[in-house]
């Protein structure tokens, strides 16, 4: 059987009727994407969300974003982001007990056919993120208990540069190079799953692909010029199912996340409609 992970990235929820950046309503957004999510004629394994659950990481919003995820029946695997606090994040989902209790929110979990390592890059009060050696430390004793199976990393901040200078400003600045390194020695690392980029990008690292996935909400703006402006647009919002069929390679597809219709077929009574 195939095994299906789906991940969701940047939710950004505010308390009920506050406006991310004063213009935005993100919960119809995520409400949006769940209802896609059960349409979804193979549903996921899994849900995994790559950080910034929520904007400000308060009590308020972390008991909204847990009604939003509510309508989904399958196991729903989260992580802070730059936005997000380790301990109201706990404490407002006090029965996802493999968030653990205290310190860094990484975990280990077996998905289907493949094993799901969550690396926690967050340096709190800072918007940029990191990797520090205990972390890595972490990830080197996971990798190594699991080389017979199809591994996935998730991480918040991207190990990449990614040309859009202001969100490089506060990606991944410390770690990065020691990540690669021992992805490089682990060939049946998959994917390298990231958030905070509000984008869908690909890019080879460490001999596997790291990829961060679009919002289901708002999107940053595509300016590869060093001194873009930091702004966001309302582009299509999406998120990300990876696909692994038993023995075979981790296929990633980029979801749109809003109702575009019912599906139309491409041949009828066995010949290409003309």
């Amino acid at each position: 059987m195939p095994t299906f992970l789906l991940q969701l990235s940047d939710l950004h929820i505010r308390e009920p009727g506050r406006l991310a950046y004063g213009r935005i309503d993100t919960a119809p957004f995520l409400a949006q994407a769940v209802a896609r999510i059960r349409r979804l004629p193979q549903q996921p394994d899994a849900v995994v969300v790559t950080g910034d659950l929520t904007d400000f990481g308060r009590d308020a919003e972390y008991a909204h974003l847990q009604a939003l995820l509510a309508p989904l029946a399958m196991p729903v695997y989260l992580m802070p982001g730059n936005h997000d606090d380790r301990a109201r994040l706990r404490a407002g989902f006090a029965d996802h007990t493999y968030l653990g209790t205290e310190g860094f929110v990484q975990y280990s979990v077996a998905i289907g056919g493949l094993q799901l390592l969550a690396l926690d890059t967050v340096v709190p009060g800072a918007s940029e993120g990191g990797l520090c050696e205990e972390r890595l430390d972490w990830l080197a004793t996971q990798l190594d208990a699991h080389r017979d199976r199809p591994v996935v990393i998730a991480m918040h901040h991207p190990p990449f540069r990614t040309l859009i200078g202001h969100m490089d400003e506060i990606g991944l600045l410390h770690g990065a190079q020691a990540l690669e390194a021992l992805v490089a020695r682990h060939p049946n690392v998959e994917r390298i799953i990231c958030g905070h980029l509000h984008r869908s990008i690909q890019v080879r690292f460490g001999g596997s692909i790291a990829a961060t996935a679009p919002s289901p909400a708002h999107q940053v703006q595509l300016d590869l010029a060093p001194d873009a402006a930091s702004a966001w647009t309302l582009e299509p919002p999406g998120f990300v199912v990876h696909a692994l069929e038993a023995g075979g390679r981790l296929v990633s597809h980029t979801v749109a996340s809003g109702d575009y219709g019912p599906a139309y077929p491409f041949h009828e009574e066995g010949a290409l409609i003309d």
